[in-house]
């Protein structure tokens, strides 16, 4: 029985030596090679007849990289190829950062990822409290397209008063309307919520705020690095369930008819500064929306850049884009909002009224994609 025994405890410690010998899928085993350049075109030929393989050929990049330079010929052939999916084209940017400079651009340790997710939590967190109170000027162009096609056509420009106060929150006035001044905007309130067409809130303090929020349970997952307004990033990605959510979509059919209100879920991404520990873009897309509400799909992206108010920098709102689908019986239509931010100062000073924008007017919209879930990594 000794040697029985003997030979039993040689057999498990030879077992243990060849299982720690032996290469693990995945882990010890020969690192995949990066794409080629016939092997991402490869994959690209195949997205104009199945779209659905576009977070197949994402996975795919940010998975192997490429091992070739990107050449403007390249980009020109993913771009008609994807129907310039944004997507496609930031990780295509991204695996040439990494391949040019490895070592900058690696990805980041697990443990690390989630530090900086914590510190740009309390950031935000901290800035939202410490916010001073403001106003901005929103200068709005309004797009509808027909059906599901997103083929856009100009509406209207709206200029927009916002005041933010720490002690009431957001403020919103309709100052004017393709360059005329509106009476409405003479006194307090807002006449902005009884325009007709789509209008959007919330895309300053609060928006941040509630993603970071412990109520809103957000879970979040690190899928990629990034460049963006020529600062290191990391992105993630995010789920905020409808049971934990502040979000709501608003609809209301005529002037006269009563207001729909439906809380809504949301996922989407958020691009965070490697160095300072706050959020450059939020892209969000509605989700759960009660079956028969009129609203069926609702997404933005907001940038944020640095201003000055009061001789101190703040991180607000730059550009938002909002989008949504609407159904009323049987017809459907999209609209579009894009919405630049101008002119942050102090309350209390005082803000035009009038359509006056320094830039040239925002050219019409290429026709866009459908929101699709976040591919994944």
């Amino acid at each position: 029985m000794s040697f029985i025994r003997t030979l039993c405890q040689f057999a498990l410690i030879l077992l243990s030596f060849l299982a720690l010998s032996m290469p693990s899928r995945g882990q010890d085993g020969p690192a995949e090679t990066p794409l080629t350049s016939q092997e991402l075109v490869k994959l690209v030929y195949q997205l104009p007849s199945h779209p659905e393989l576009k977070d197949e050929v994402v996975a795919e990049i940010r998975k192997r990289g490429i091992g070739f330079p990107l050449t403007e010929g390249m980009r020109t052939l993913v771009a008609a190829k994807s129907g310039s999916d944004p997507v496609i084209r930031r990780t295509l940017e991204e695996a040439e950062r990494r391949r040019a400079n490895p070592t900058a651009e690696s990805r980041p340790l697990p443990a690390d990822a989630s530090d900086l997710l914590e510190r740009t939590r309390a950031a935000t967190l901290a800035a939202a409290d410490a916010m001073p109170d403001f106003i901005v000027r929103q200068q709005v162009t309004r797009y509808h397209a027909l059906g599901s096609t997103h083929n856009w056509m100009q509406d209207d420009r709206l200029v927009i008063g916002v005041a933010y106060r720490q002690s009431v929150g957001e403020q919103y006035r309709l100052l004017a309307v393709n360059g005329v001044p509106q009476e409405s905007s003479q006194r307090e309130g807002s006449s902005y919520g009884e325009v007709d067409g789509a209008t959007s809130t919330g895309e300053y303090v609060s928006r941040l705020a509630s993603l970071f929020s412990p109520n809103s349970r957000t879970q979040f997952k690190v899928i990629d690095t990034d460049s963006l307004q020529g600062r290191p990033t990391l992105v993630y990605e995010y789920e905020v369930a409808k049971d934990n959510s502040i979000a709501s979509l608003k609809f209301k059919a005529t002037k006269v008819a009563a207001w729909q209100e439906t809380i809504v879920g949301s996922r989407g991404r958020i691009w965070i500064d490697r160095e300072k520990n706050r959020v450059l873009r939020l892209e969000d897309i509605a989700t759960e929306i009660e079956p028969g509400f009129p609203i069926t799909a609702s997404s933005n992206v907001i940038d944020y850049s640095w201003v000055k108010i009061n001789d101190q920098d703040y991180l607000l709102p730059s550009r938002a884009i909002v989008e949504m689908s609407a159904g009323i019986g049987q017809q459907v239509e999209q609209t579009r909002n894009d919405i630049r931010f101008r002119g942050y100062q102090k309350f209390g000073a005082e803000l035009k009224i009038i359509d006056d924008d320094d830039e040239a007017p925002a050219e019409k919209p290429e026709k866009t994609q459908k929101p699709t879930k976040p591919e994944k990594p």
